[in-house]
Protein backbone atom coordinates (compact mmCIF):
# COMPACT_ATOMS: atom_id res chain seq x y z
CA UNK A 1 0.00 0.00 0.00
CA UNK A 2 1.08 3.55 -0.93
CA UNK A 3 2.01 6.07 2.05
CA UNK A 4 -0.51 9.13 1.49
CA UNK A 5 1.60 12.53 1.45
CA UNK A 6 1.26 14.89 4.15
CA UNK A 7 0.30 17.75 1.39
CA UNK A 8 -2.76 15.10 1.00
CA UNK A 9 -3.92 15.59 4.40
CA UNK A 10 -3.24 18.88 4.45
CA UNK A 11 -5.47 19.55 1.69
CA UNK A 12 -8.19 16.70 2.93
CA UNK A 13 -8.44 18.07 6.51
CA UNK A 14 -8.67 21.85 4.61
CA UNK A 15 -11.80 20.30 2.55
CA UNK A 16 -13.38 18.38 5.92
CA UNK A 17 -13.15 21.86 7.55
CA UNK A 18 -14.88 23.63 4.55
CA UNK A 19 -17.41 21.19 4.77
CA UNK A 20 -18.21 21.34 8.64
CA UNK A 21 -17.87 25.15 8.48
CA UNK A 22 -20.91 25.46 5.63
CA UNK A 23 -23.08 22.97 7.51
CA UNK A 24 -22.45 24.91 10.72
CA UNK A 25 -23.24 28.21 9.06
CA UNK A 26 -26.20 26.69 7.82
CA UNK A 27 -25.47 27.42 4.19
CA UNK A 28 -26.92 24.20 2.26
CA UNK A 29 -30.47 24.85 3.12
CA UNK A 30 -31.80 27.56 4.32
CA UNK A 31 -35.56 28.98 5.64
CA UNK A 32 -36.43 32.87 5.04
CA UNK A 33 -39.43 32.75 8.01
CA UNK A 34 -42.35 35.17 7.98
CA UNK A 35 -45.51 35.29 9.60
CA UNK A 36 -49.15 34.56 9.05
CA UNK A 37 -51.28 37.70 8.55
CA UNK A 38 -50.92 41.54 7.99
CA UNK A 39 -46.88 40.78 9.10
CA UNK A 40 -46.27 38.54 5.94
CA UNK A 41 -47.73 40.83 3.26
CA UNK A 42 -44.86 42.72 2.05
CA UNK A 43 -42.61 40.04 1.81
CA UNK A 44 -45.49 37.51 -0.27
CA UNK A 45 -43.16 37.60 -3.52
CA UNK A 46 -40.30 35.50 -1.85
CA UNK A 47 -43.19 32.91 -0.95
CA UNK A 48 -44.58 32.68 -4.51
CA UNK A 49 -40.37 32.66 -5.75
CA UNK A 50 -37.76 32.31 -3.21
CA UNK A 51 -34.57 34.35 -3.72
CA UNK A 52 -31.67 32.53 -5.50
CA UNK A 53 -28.53 33.79 -2.61
CA UNK A 54 -24.92 32.62 -2.86
CA UNK A 55 -24.01 29.57 -1.43
CA UNK A 56 -27.30 28.35 -0.73
CA UNK A 57 -28.75 25.02 -2.78
CA UNK A 58 -32.12 25.77 -1.29
CA UNK A 59 -33.88 28.81 -0.11
CA UNK A 60 -37.38 28.01 1.14
CA UNK A 61 -40.03 30.75 2.50
CA UNK A 62 -42.35 29.14 5.68
CA UNK A 63 -44.84 31.29 7.56
CA UNK A 64 -45.27 30.83 10.72
CA UNK A 65 -48.92 30.88 12.60
CA UNK A 66 -48.05 33.51 15.49
CA UNK A 67 -44.40 35.37 16.30
CA UNK A 68 -44.26 33.45 20.21
CA UNK A 69 -42.98 30.15 17.45
CA UNK A 70 -40.93 32.72 15.41
CA UNK A 71 -39.26 33.85 19.23
CA UNK A 72 -38.86 29.78 19.75
CA UNK A 73 -37.04 29.51 16.46
CA UNK A 74 -34.54 31.82 17.25
CA UNK A 75 -33.97 31.09 20.72
CA UNK A 76 -33.72 27.43 19.93
CA UNK A 77 -31.14 28.40 17.13
CA UNK A 78 -33.12 26.75 14.29
CA UNK A 79 -34.02 29.95 12.72
CA UNK A 80 -30.99 32.56 10.67
CA UNK A 81 -33.45 34.89 9.50
CA UNK A 82 -36.80 35.95 9.81
CA UNK A 83 -39.92 38.42 10.88
CA UNK A 84 -40.46 39.45 14.17
CA UNK A 85 -42.22 42.82 15.86
CA UNK A 86 -39.51 44.55 17.36
CA UNK A 87 -40.21 44.66 21.01
CA UNK A 88 -39.95 40.72 20.68
CA UNK A 89 -37.11 40.77 18.87
CA UNK A 90 -35.20 42.98 21.68
CA UNK A 91 -36.11 40.91 24.57
CA UNK A 92 -34.77 37.65 22.65
CA UNK A 93 -31.51 39.87 22.31
CA UNK A 94 -31.59 40.71 26.02
CA UNK A 95 -31.73 36.95 27.08
CA UNK A 96 -27.86 36.49 25.73
CA UNK A 97 -28.88 35.18 21.98
CA UNK A 98 -27.02 37.47 19.90
CA UNK A 99 -29.13 37.89 17.16
CA UNK A 100 -29.52 41.13 14.93
CA UNK A 101 -32.11 43.60 13.55
CA UNK A 102 -30.96 44.09 9.53
CA UNK A 103 -33.95 46.25 8.74
CA UNK A 104 -37.75 47.16 9.22
CA UNK A 105 -40.73 45.90 7.19
CA UNK A 106 -43.09 47.72 8.20
CA UNK A 107 -44.10 50.93 10.37
CA UNK A 108 -47.44 52.21 12.00
CA UNK A 109 -50.67 51.54 9.98
CA UNK A 110 -53.07 51.81 12.72
CA UNK A 111 -56.31 53.25 13.18
CA UNK A 112 -58.86 54.41 15.71
CA UNK A 113 -62.29 53.98 14.32
CA UNK A 114 -65.75 54.75 16.05
CA UNK A 115 -69.57 54.92 15.98
CA UNK A 116 -69.98 56.66 18.57
CA UNK A 117 -71.52 59.91 17.27
CA UNK A 118 -69.93 61.89 20.22
CA UNK A 119 -66.44 60.64 19.56
CA UNK A 120 -64.93 63.11 17.22
CA UNK A 121 -61.55 63.39 18.25
CA UNK A 122 -59.01 61.25 21.15
CA UNK A 123 -59.84 63.45 24.11
CA UNK A 124 -63.51 62.35 23.52
CA UNK A 125 -62.30 58.92 24.80
CA UNK A 126 -63.03 60.24 28.42
CA UNK A 127 -65.22 57.87 29.78
CA UNK A 128 -65.23 55.64 27.03
CA UNK A 129 -64.33 51.77 26.45
CA UNK A 130 -62.03 50.99 23.59
CA UNK A 131 -61.46 47.78 21.90
CA UNK A 132 -57.38 47.72 21.65
CA UNK A 133 -55.81 45.34 19.39
CA UNK A 134 -52.82 43.50 21.28
CA UNK A 135 -52.54 43.62 24.54
CA UNK A 136 -48.48 44.89 26.01
CA UNK A 137 -47.62 44.38 22.00
CA UNK A 138 -46.90 47.73 20.51
CA UNK A 139 -50.54 49.05 19.61
CA UNK A 140 -51.05 49.06 23.04
CA UNK A 141 -48.38 51.03 24.49
CA UNK A 142 -47.99 53.52 21.14
CA UNK A 143 -51.61 54.18 22.08
CA UNK A 144 -51.26 54.49 25.67
CA UNK A 145 -48.38 57.27 24.96
CA UNK A 146 -50.87 58.95 22.49
CA UNK A 147 -53.55 59.54 25.51
CA UNK A 148 -51.37 60.90 27.98
CA UNK A 149 -49.60 63.29 25.33
CA UNK A 150 -53.50 64.13 25.74
CA UNK A 151 -53.92 64.73 29.07
CA UNK A 152 -55.37 61.42 29.47
CA UNK A 153 -55.12 58.40 31.97
CA UNK A 154 -55.17 55.22 30.12
CA UNK A 155 -56.01 53.35 33.23
CA UNK A 156 -58.53 55.88 35.24
CA UNK A 157 -60.39 58.20 32.34
CA UNK A 158 -61.29 55.41 29.77
CA UNK A 159 -61.58 51.87 29.55
CA UNK A 160 -59.12 49.56 27.08
CA UNK A 161 -60.21 46.28 26.69
CA UNK A 162 -57.99 43.70 25.33
CA UNK A 163 -60.64 40.54 24.92
CA UNK A 164 -61.13 40.13 21.24
CA UNK A 165 -58.29 39.12 18.15
CA UNK A 166 -57.73 40.85 15.45
CA UNK A 167 -60.61 39.92 13.05
CA UNK A 168 -62.96 39.69 15.97
CA UNK A 169 -63.12 43.24 16.64
CA UNK A 170 -63.51 44.10 12.94
CA UNK A 171 -66.37 41.47 12.80
CA UNK A 172 -67.81 43.76 16.10
CA UNK A 173 -67.44 46.75 14.92
CA UNK A 174 -69.69 45.81 11.43
CA UNK A 175 -72.46 44.10 14.24
CA UNK A 176 -72.51 47.11 16.46
CA UNK A 177 -70.80 44.93 19.35
CA UNK A 178 -68.00 46.94 19.67
CA UNK A 179 -68.42 50.81 19.11
CA UNK A 180 -64.46 52.45 19.14
CA UNK A 181 -61.57 50.32 18.08
CA UNK A 182 -57.84 50.84 17.63
CA UNK A 183 -56.83 48.09 14.17
CA UNK A 184 -54.30 47.87 12.16
CA UNK A 185 -54.52 47.41 8.57
CA UNK A 186 -56.06 45.20 7.20
CA UNK A 187 -58.42 44.58 9.86
CA UNK A 188 -59.16 48.27 9.53
CA UNK A 189 -60.61 48.21 6.16
CA UNK A 190 -62.29 44.96 6.61
CA UNK A 191 -64.45 47.07 9.51
CA UNK A 192 -64.43 49.88 7.46
CA UNK A 193 -65.81 48.01 4.72
CA UNK A 194 -68.30 45.93 6.11
CA UNK A 195 -69.64 49.20 8.47
CA UNK A 196 -68.93 52.56 5.86
CA UNK A 197 -70.31 54.13 8.45
CA UNK A 198 -67.45 54.27 10.89
CA UNK A 199 -65.29 57.21 11.30
CA UNK A 200 -61.38 57.50 11.65
CA UNK A 201 -60.55 59.08 14.73
CA UNK A 202 -57.17 61.19 13.94
CA UNK A 203 -54.45 60.09 12.83
CA UNK A 204 -52.50 57.88 15.08
CA UNK A 205 -49.08 57.81 13.20
CA UNK A 206 -49.18 61.59 13.86
CA UNK A 207 -49.85 61.64 17.22
CA UNK A 208 -47.61 59.66 18.19
CA UNK A 209 -44.94 61.97 16.45
CA UNK A 210 -46.58 64.71 18.70
CA UNK A 211 -45.95 62.29 21.03
CA UNK A 212 -42.17 62.22 21.18
CA UNK A 213 -41.67 59.46 18.34
CA UNK A 214 -38.94 59.71 16.50
CA UNK A 215 -40.68 58.99 12.63
CA UNK A 216 -43.40 56.43 11.97
CA UNK A 217 -42.94 53.92 14.92
CA UNK A 218 -41.85 50.18 13.24
CA UNK A 219 -44.04 47.20 13.63
CA UNK A 220 -42.18 44.44 12.09
CA UNK A 221 -38.39 44.03 11.69
CA UNK A 222 -36.37 41.34 9.82
CA UNK A 223 -34.21 39.50 12.66
CA UNK A 224 -30.99 37.79 11.60
CA UNK A 225 -28.89 35.28 13.42
CA UNK A 226 -25.67 37.77 14.12
CA UNK A 227 -23.24 34.01 13.56
CA UNK A 228 -24.76 33.52 10.55
CA UNK A 229 -24.91 37.28 9.41
CA UNK A 230 -21.04 37.28 10.14
CA UNK A 231 -20.44 34.32 8.08
CA UNK A 232 -22.59 34.93 5.09
CA UNK A 233 -22.62 38.84 4.30
CA UNK A 234 -23.72 37.69 0.70
CA UNK A 235 -26.21 35.71 1.77
CA UNK A 236 -28.02 38.38 3.84
CA UNK A 237 -27.17 40.93 1.28
CA UNK A 238 -28.84 38.97 -1.18
CA UNK A 239 -32.05 38.43 1.09
CA UNK A 240 -32.21 42.11 2.34
CA UNK A 241 -32.21 43.02 -1.66
CA UNK A 242 -34.66 40.93 -2.86
CA UNK A 243 -37.41 41.46 0.44
CA UNK A 244 -36.64 45.19 -0.93
CA UNK A 245 -37.72 44.50 -3.81
CA UNK A 246 -40.88 42.34 -2.64
CA UNK A 247 -41.44 45.38 -0.42
CA UNK A 248 -41.93 47.91 -3.82
CA UNK A 249 -43.86 45.19 -5.96
CA UNK A 250 -46.58 44.81 -3.39
CA UNK A 251 -46.90 48.44 -3.08
CA UNK A 252 -47.02 49.02 -6.48
CA UNK A 253 -49.34 46.05 -7.09
CA UNK A 254 -51.63 45.72 -4.59
CA UNK A 255 -54.28 43.59 -6.41
CA UNK A 256 -51.48 41.05 -7.47
CA UNK A 257 -50.15 41.02 -4.14
CA UNK A 258 -53.53 40.29 -2.26
CA UNK A 259 -54.14 37.61 -4.97
CA UNK A 260 -50.48 36.07 -3.77
CA UNK A 261 -51.46 36.34 -0.28
CA UNK A 262 -54.35 34.49 -0.93
CA UNK A 263 -52.88 31.61 -2.82
CA UNK A 264 -49.98 31.41 -0.58
CA UNK A 265 -52.36 30.84 2.92
CA UNK A 266 -51.54 33.99 4.98
CA UNK A 267 -55.09 33.77 6.60
CA UNK A 268 -56.73 37.04 4.70
CA UNK A 269 -58.53 37.57 1.77
CA UNK A 270 -57.20 38.98 -1.63
CA UNK A 271 -59.76 41.38 -1.55
CA UNK A 272 -59.02 43.43 1.72
CA UNK A 273 -55.31 42.77 1.30
CA UNK A 274 -55.60 44.54 -2.01
CA UNK A 275 -57.77 47.58 -0.65
CA UNK A 276 -55.97 47.64 2.60
CA UNK A 277 -51.83 48.07 0.72
CA UNK A 278 -52.44 51.79 -0.23
CA UNK A 279 -53.17 52.43 3.43
CA UNK A 280 -50.67 49.99 5.44
CA UNK A 281 -47.27 51.18 5.71
CA UNK A 282 -44.97 48.47 3.91
CA UNK A 283 -41.48 49.69 3.93
CA UNK A 284 -37.91 48.56 3.80
CA UNK A 285 -35.05 50.87 6.42
CA UNK A 286 -32.14 49.20 6.82
CA UNK A 287 -30.87 49.16 10.91
CA UNK A 288 -28.79 51.52 10.93
CA UNK A 289 -31.60 54.34 9.26
CA UNK A 290 -34.11 52.97 11.58
CA UNK A 291 -32.14 52.98 14.84
CA UNK A 292 -33.61 56.13 15.93
CA UNK A 293 -37.36 55.11 15.30
CA UNK A 294 -36.53 51.98 16.95
CA UNK A 295 -35.05 53.60 20.12
CA UNK A 296 -38.29 55.84 20.45
CA UNK A 297 -40.38 52.62 20.76
CA UNK A 298 -38.09 50.60 23.14
CA UNK A 299 -38.54 53.84 25.19
CA UNK A 300 -42.42 53.59 25.47
CA UNK A 301 -41.93 49.79 26.41
CA UNK A 302 -39.53 50.86 28.93
CA UNK A 303 -41.68 53.15 30.20
CA UNK A 304 -45.03 50.90 30.77
CA UNK A 305 -43.39 47.47 30.74
CA UNK A 306 -39.31 47.48 30.79
CA UNK A 307 -39.07 43.84 31.11
CA UNK A 308 -41.09 43.03 27.53
CA UNK A 309 -37.72 44.31 25.72
CA UNK A 310 -34.93 42.89 29.30
CA UNK A 311 -35.28 46.28 30.93
CA UNK A 312 -32.94 48.31 28.64
CA UNK A 313 -32.37 50.11 24.91
CA UNK A 314 -30.51 47.10 23.52
CA UNK A 315 -26.63 47.41 22.62
CA UNK A 316 -24.89 48.93 19.78
CA UNK A 317 -24.61 45.14 18.28
CA UNK A 318 -28.26 44.67 17.93
CA UNK A 319 -28.24 46.93 14.88
CA UNK A 320 -26.88 44.85 11.75
CA UNK A 321 -23.90 46.91 10.04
Amino acid sequence: MKRLSLPFFCILSLVIVEILSAQSAGITNLTIYGLKGPSGVGMIRLFENPPVVPGIKNVTVEALAQADLMAAKFIAGEAKIGILPANVAAKIASSGKHIQVAAVTGTGMLSLLSADEKVRRIEDLKGKTVEVAGQGATPDYVFRRILIAKGLNPDKDLSLRYALAYPEIAQSLIAGRVSIALLPEPFATMARSGKPSLRQIGDIQAEWMHAGGSGNYPMTVLVVDADFAKAQPETIRAILNALQASIEWVSANPVEAGALVEKHNLGLRAPVVSAAIPRSNYIFITAGEARPSLEALFKVFLEFAPASIGGALPPDSFYLK
